[in-house]
């Protein structure tokens, strides 16, 4: 065969095969970020990019099948119209607000005087692999859980699972977290566990100003804004709907809603072989939509006994969650097959 023939030919064979790989994961280490795309659009991205800019490495932004963005933008990219709160809510994350007395929740490069601390980081320690594919993308990540002074008390690996469909993109969570040579406690705390803050649309409507308090008592004023386009609503498995779904239990809850005319739904499901299930949802009507498996006694106002979650040195527990985003109207029946799936 012509020595010339032969380059082309594996170029041509190359280049099918990616075309056969809908969803492309492409990591850019200057940028510190793995790109997922469907079909060559935008799906979302992991980006690690550091301390001084995030103290965990979180999903942002992450779009609808329509490309519209499900996320807050600010403080990243601000939006018109959104709420400037909570500078540690970015993305998509997963942490938690008192472990072994540190917090890794209120951490951010804007802690304001009322938040004493001590802080916890989680640093991104590596990219292990990451695989494109027709059907399905994988992104397996490390990270260290450092305390005050740096030192690692958690080890984390968490994998992340991207499908695309026509209407609906789904992101599988599996965080494995590793206590190295202590115990690590856990202890019950409102700030957690995996969580979204949205996008300003998918937020409540609501025309007066909030005022939220943590768990260590400091008060945070969240303003009223312009309702205008603004048409969130939460659905437990429960059947509880609105702000009331805070501090219930379910296996999942749905935030629908409308972006620039697309009507979307964002499902967030538990896991039956997680700690604490079916979990508590630390979910806000001002657009944080969050599950917290490990605070009984705080997520039920005290009538629930403390769980106190302890890891002992050496041990390892897993945490499952998935998001699916779907463009459309959803049904409780058609999301509640969907966790039957997923549980399996």
């Amino acid at each position: 065969m012509n020595r010339l023939i032969i380059p082309f030919l594996f170029i041509a064979q190359l280049t099918f095969a990616q075309s056969k790989q809908r969803i492309q994961l492409t990591h850019d280490e200057a940028q510190k970020r793995v790109s997922v795309t469907v079909d060559g659009k935008p799906f979302t991205a992991y980006i690690y990019p550091g301390p001084s800019v995030l103290k965990k490495a979180v999903l942002y932004p992450i779009l609808s099948a329509g490309g519209n963005p499900i996320t807050r933008g600010w403080p990243m990219d601000p939006r018109p119209g959104e709420r400037v709160d909570h500078p540690h809510h970015v993305g998509m994350w997963f942490n938690y607000g008192d472990v072994n007395g540190h917090d890794f929740w209120n951490n951010s490069t804007a802690i304001g005087p009322e938040h004493k601390g001590p802080f916890g980081t989680i640093v991104h320690t590596g990219v292990k692999s990451m695989k494109s594919g027709k059907d399905q993308g994988e992104l397996v990540v490390t990270a260290d859980w450092l305390d005050k002074d740096g030192k690692p008390m958690l080890q984390e690996t968490t994998t992340y699972l991207f499908r695309a469909g026509a209407n609906d993109r789904t992101i599988d969570h599996i965080t494995t977290l590793k206590a190295l040579d202590k115990d690590v406690v856990f202890k019950d705390n409102k700030e957690g566990m995996i969580a979204i803050r949205v996008a300003r649309e998918l937020e409540h409507p609501s025309n007066k100003p909030e005022v939220f308090t943590d768990a260590q008592g400091v008060a945070t004023k969240v303003p009223a804004l312009n309702n205008a386009g603004v048409t969130g609503k939460y659905v437990s498995s429960e059947g509880i709907e609105g702000d009331a779904v805070w501090g219930t239990r379910g296996k999942w809850v749905n935030l629908t809603g409308t972006i620039n005319a697309e009507p979307v739904s964002v499902v967030l499901f538990d896991h039956p072989q997680n700690v604490g299930y079916p979990t508590y949802w630390h979910a806000r009507g001002y657009g944080l939509f969050a599950a917290n498996p490990l605070a009984p006694s705080v997520m039920s106002s005290g009538k629930a006994p403390a769980m106190n979650y302890t890891l002992p040195a050496g041990q390892s527990v897993t945490f499952r969650h998935r998001v699916l985003i779907t463009s459309g109207n959803t049904t409780n029946q058609t999301v509640s097959e969907q966790a039957m799936k997923f549980g399996r």
